[in-house]
């Protein structure tokens, strides 16, 4: 099991309280539920009195490791929206109604080059985004994938639309 590069500390009360939901997600035709459970923190106090009986506060606080948002079922999933088109653009909103101004410049590249490609809304779907961001090595969106292949950010696809390489490699990919 992997872990986050930085723990998340609360301070739950002693009798703290949990709650538990799970979701479904719908990506490329495929249908993935997903469970999660929540703390619901809040901050407990410890009091301590002295030999003069001044109350001193002690905070009690409970390490979490959160666990790897990319689930075998996730990486699954994604392997098959990825290989099913030759071109995917992972981002913030739709091809239609861009949610960030990064993943409206790589669609309005891709539009103006005149391609065909998908696009998949991982504001839908946190554990979708945060499992992306594992199975790619990148962390922000867009993700641009062509023929299978992790290509890059926004500004990769900027500097490629620039030197006239992300033309000749749609190009080839359109072709085969």
């Amino acid at each position: 099991m992997s872990y986050c590069a930085k723990p998340l500390t609360l301070q739950p009360q002693l009798h703290s309280r949990t709650s538990s939901s799970s979701f479904q997600s719908h990506v490329g035709g495929v249908t993935v539920t997903t469970s999660t459970l929540s703390l619901r923190p809040s901050p407990s106090l410890v009091f301590t009195h002295s030999l003069h009986f001044q109350p001193q506060i002690k905070r009690a606080s409970t390490t979490i490791r959160c666990a790897s948002a990319l689930t075998p079922q996730l990486k699954s999933t994604l392997d098959t929206v990825i290989a099913s088109n030759k071109i995917v653009v992972f981002m913030k909103g739709t091809k239609d109604f861009p949610q960030c101004g990064f993943s409206n410049t790589v669609v309005q590249i891709l539009k103006s080059l005149k391609v065909s490609f998908e696009t998949v809304n991982v504001l839908e779907n946190d554990m979708l985004r945060q499992g992306l961001k594992e199975y790619s090595s990148w962390p922000t969106f867009p993700q641009v994938y062509i023929e299978g292949e992790f290509f890059g950010g926004c500004d990769i696809t900027v500097e490629a639309y620039k030197n006239g390489e992300l033309q000749e490699l749609l190009e080839k990919a359109m072709l085969s």
